[in-house]
């Protein structure tokens, strides 16, 4: 049930990614779940390419196993990020934020697989023509920027649409999430949020503990009239932002207000005036685990529901 398509792609264990997020997808996390069999992400963001390039070598010191970069398109730095993840001989590059397309060739050649991350049937079409290796398909539940469509609705009809192996995101944290990504039509599953509350992850405790208290309505969303809308955990800071956005504060306010915000959670632990970025299961996470349990743990409850559709229905996803 868990060789598929990606697993081929990827030279992975088990289909699972975990996701790019800045400040958090450090080379200490990716290598911890490339490890459990994974893929794990080093997440390059807004950061310079020299810091990019550390990440990758620290990474490599850690584990020979399967790795990605995740590039986002709008960083000022994109294209110091390319020639690094090129020259680096980054085997996976996921991408958010943009069109991967002007990097295809450059990526190509190095024979780099490309695995953009994708909120819309349209872009995905589009892509497929470029020549991209699959698709992160992420769906509104999920933490930091987010698009409109629920997972369940946009994963299958994307799958619907393309030939390339689609990997489901967004709202997945645990093995009943995993099964139901791969009834989707799913060959795989993106995790970021649970992935927060691993031992690996280099994150101050108070924003691991922020997820574990969070309940199930504590992931709001904040920046829809920017455009650019964010999943986060409400506290002192999202009660702000919204009034800001509620009393018509230009885009150019909005974006001042959140900057360094993330950091400020992440880094320095000020979960109240901070953005403690979550996706809509962090009233799921109940404690923190080495991310070798959190997979082999997904695995198992996997292999639990898929016996119990079995049970319920004389034959589960594999027969």
């Amino acid at each position: 049930m868990f060789n598929t398509r990606v697993t081929q792609l990827l030279g992975i264990q088990y289909p699972i990614i975990q996701g790019g997020m800045a400040w958090v997808a450090t080379h200490e996390l990716a290598a911890a779940v490339s490890e459990a069999g994974g893929l794990g992400i080093i997440a390059a963001g807004n950061a310079p390419g020299d810091f990019v390039r550390n990440e990758i070598r620290a990474l490599k010191k850690k584990t020979d196993k399967p790795f990605g970069v995740n590039i986002m398109l709008l960083s000022p730095f994109v294209e110091d990020v390319v020639d690094i993840v090129c020259q680096e001989g980054v085997p996976v590059v996921t991408t958010g934020a943009g069109n991967p397309g002007k990097y295809l060739d450059r990526f190509r050649e190095k024979g780099i697989k490309v695995i953009p991350v994708v909120p819309s049937v349209a872009l995905a079409k589009r892509l497929e023509k470029q020549g991209v290796d699959a698709f992160i398909v992420e769906g509104t539940e999920a933490g930091g920027h987010i698009g409109e469509l629920t997972t369940m609705a946009l994963v299958p009809q994307v799958c619907d649409a393309v030939d390339l192996p689609v990997i489901a995101a967004g709202g997945i944290a645990d093995g009943r999430g995993f099964i139901a990504a791969l009834a989707l039509g799913a060959e795989g599953v993106q995790v970021g949020t649970r992935f927060v509350c691993s031992t690996e992850a280099k994150v101050h405790s108070s924003y691991k503990d922020a997820l574990i208290n969070a309940k199930d309505r504590d992931a709001i969303v904040t920046g829809r009239t920017t455009g650019h809308p964010v999943r986060v955990i409400k506290n002192q800071f999202t009660r702000e932002f919204l009034e800001m956005e509620k009393n018509g504060a230009s885009v150019e306010e909005l974006e001042a207000a959140g900057a360094g915000k993330l950091r400020l959670a992440v880094v320095d632990g000020d979960i109240d005036n901070g953005s403690v970025m979550s996706g809509q299961i962090a009233g799921m996470i109940k404690d923190i685990k080495s991310c070798r349990d959190i997979i082999e743990g997904m695995v198992q409850e996997a292999l639990t529901s898929n016996e119990r559709i079995n049970q319920l229905s004389g034959g589960g996803l594999d027969g």
